[in-house]
């Protein structure tokens, strides 16, 4: 398997799963349906596992590698208003996307029969929330919003002591080297999860549940579409006069990777080996990318929540006037950080919903389609993860222009440095201090 590329091999996982899938839906096989559920289910929980303490050591090592980076202070406000912009951008994109196609008009469901999620959350939720009570609890119940905090102030904490927090720095530089060890073997499992993933989905959602849907089911892939394929080349164009060609090609791999496993978390290293193929320096990267992959979520916290929102307001019979439209964009910029990284954007739909004052049991009828919208959803948020280092980058003329325009022509498994010395197509170079 190591002699065909990985993106290959993702796309085979992919083609083999949707006919799986179909067999199974079409000769009713429910023991096809819970293998290729189980199948999935295994590979996401394993990205899962990886989580609390891969975003930790990230966030503690990437806060301490700014040390090393000149004008740090810069390149992470700059980082911040990049994400802001192009989430203003795509929640745009997804509210005239929502005016434009109206999702919800002419939708027949039953509307009181939905049920607000069990999850969910309001400005005073996300306020308090990021505050654990027991440092401990916030990594066993996986809580990467508080697990994002905990590590932003042991990271600075550790800065500003300096010398003798080295040991202690060591120490997290070490463990993530484990962790992302142990988490890259589980990425080479990904053709076997795709399959997993994708047989269970087709094989589970059928045209009858996804008919009232569809609609809006349409706009969301469309809206992502347009913020992957037309908003972000246009930055790279204008903001950093680089070939949008050369930026799919090497973010690829993790797009593709997000596709399939609808984690940004789980996508983070491929994210971050893409990036620094790119020709984005190490040391900045390591800061950018984890940040990003626990914040910047244009699609789960952007175009989705504009749209469902809409959506939602349409099928209750609800009107939304301009500051409601202007409320969905202010959650979207500065309440983002509520989706964490993690599949699913329920936590983000429904901070939306409450702020517009729209029933939280609007959520609940696009429960049973969230998997299908969760795909493009994180797809279009590693792509955004992706893109702001290398604008700033760019921007700021420390993007390697040679790197960026060789970008995609290795395997993107190898160490980011593959071209200067052989090395194993498993091998996982370390995120550098």
């Amino acid at each position: 398997m190591r002699k065909i590329p990985f993106s290959v091999q993702i796309l085979l996982g992919l083609a083999l799963g949707v006919a799986l899938g179909f067999l199974a839906r079409a000769t009713d096989s429910s023991w096809l349906t819970s293998t290729l559920d189980t199948v999935g289910g295994l590979f996401v929980q394993l990205l899962k596992l990886a989580v609390p303490p891969l975003v930790f050591t990230a966030i503690v090592v990437s806060v301490v590698s700014l040390r090393g980076v000149a004008n740090a202070a810069r390149l992470a406000l700059k980082t911040l208003l990049w994400f802001g912009a192009t989430a203003l951008i795509a929640v745009s994109v997804g509210i005239g996307i929502g005016l434009l196609t109206d999702p919800g008009r002419g939708v027949t469901l039953d509307t009181a029969a939905a049920t607000a999620p069990q999850k969910t959350g309001s400005w005073t939720d996300f306020l308090t929330g990021l505050v654990p009570t027991n440092p401990v609890g916030a990594f066993v119940e996986g809580n990467v919003l508080q697990i994002v905090f905990l590590a932003l102030v042991v990271g600075a904490a550790a800065l500003l002591v300096g010398e003798a927090a080295e040991p202690f720095v060591a120490l997290n530089r070490s463990l993530l080297e484990i962790v992302q060890k142990a988490l890259w073997w589980v990425i080479r499992l990904a053709p076997i999860g795709t399959l997993g993933l994708i047989g269970n989905a087709v094989a589970s959602y059928g045209w009858d549940l996804l008919a009232p849907l569809a609609k809006f089911t349409t706009a969301v892939y469309v809206g992502c579409a347009i913020v992957l394929f037309v908003v972000y080349p246009l930055l790279l164009v204008a903001a950093g006069r680089l070939n949008p060609l050369r930026f799919f090609a090497g973010a690829w791999p993790a797009i593709e990777l997000a596709f399939v496993s609808r984690s940004s978390v789980g996508t983070m290293p491929v994210t971050q080996r893409s990036v620094e193929r790119l020709g984005v320096p190490r040391e900045y990267a390591s800061f950018a990318v984890p940040f990003g992959a626990t914040t910047k979520m244009d699609g789960c916290a952007a175009v989705y929540p504009a749209l469902a929102a809409i959506f939602v307001a349409q099928v209750f019979g609800m009107d939304l006037g301009v500051t409601d439209y202007l409320l969905i964009a202010f959650v979207s910029v500065v309440g983002s950080a509520a989706t964490a990284g993690l599949t699913g954007a329920i936590v983000m739909l429904t901070l939306t919903l409450s702020t517009l004052g729209l029933p939280l049991a609007g959520a609940g009828l696009l429960l049973a389609i969230d998997p299908i919208l969760d795909m493009v959803r994180t797809a279009t948020n590693v792509a955004g993860q992706a893109l702001v280092p290398t604008l700033v980058a760019a921007r700021e003329g420390t993007l390697d222009r040679a790197a960026y325009d060789s970008a995609g022509r290795r395997d993107p498994l190898a160490p980011a440095d593959a071209d200067v010395r052989p090395a194993r197509s498993d091998e996982l170079s370390p995120v550098p201090a």
